[in-house]
């Protein structure tokens, strides 16, 4: 199997469904919005925020009114300079785990040939070039050996690591791992989260 092109950007979609379509063809930290929840989700925009102001964001919504509606959204709170919009066109249809068209009758980025998004990606210069230094991830393995996963106490470590960073408290456990490679060095991970296990010992 081909290796998957790797992003430079994160990238904010929609939902859970087009997180798992381009999740299949990139390798990329892809945020959902969940729909309208990010409207209240005052630490889901905070974290968009900190990712845009560090390496920019790309924006890949469906092209009916709610998917502008939302990018209006995060372009009232992240800089022009700092967001790349991305557009798919606008195809009759719809997505085959769904029994009916939706409201205006398109098909949303999970129904789009993944060609066309792989090229709507290149074409918005999102693709890292081979020379860009690969920041070391902060791995699985990792959450187990700073006590993130797997032992007691772990939930509760991993809470207090998520509050410490401002990060969303519905941000899963299998998504963490590259919110933290985005955010923090390997080393100022651990450290951090022998500082917090510390304090939780105590």
């Amino acid at each position: 199997m081909p290796e998957k092109p790797r992003l430079a950007t994160p990238l904010i979609v929609e939902g859970k469904y087009d997180k798992i379509k381009l999740e299949s063809i990139v390798d990329a930290l892809i945020i959902p919005t969940d729909g309208f929840r990010i409207f209240k989700d005052t630490r889901m925009r905070e974290l968009i925020r900190r990712l845009a102001a560090q390496t920019g964001i790309a924006v890949l919504t469906d092209s009916d009114s709610a998917g502008f509606v939302i990018r209006r959204h995060l372009a009232g709170i992240v800089p022009p300079g700092q967001i790349i919009n991305l557009y798919i066109p606008d195809l009759a249809g719809k997505e085959k785990r769904k029994q009916s068209h939706s409201k205006e009758g398109k098909l949303g980025v999970e129904g789009m040939d993944s060609r066309l998004l792989l090229d709507t990606m290149k074409k918005a210069g999102l693709f890292e070039s081979g020379d860009l230094p690969a920041r070391e991830p902060i791995t699985k393995a990792d959450m187990y050996d700073a006590g993130l996963s797997g032992g007691d106490g772990s939930r509760t470590l991993r809470a207090a690591l998520i509050n410490e960073l401002g990060l969303p408290a519905r941000l899963s456990a299998p998504a963490l791992p590259a919110v933290l490679t985005r955010l923090l060095g390997r080393e100022e991970f651990f450290e951090l989260c022998k500082k917090l296990s510390k304090q939780y010992s105590e």
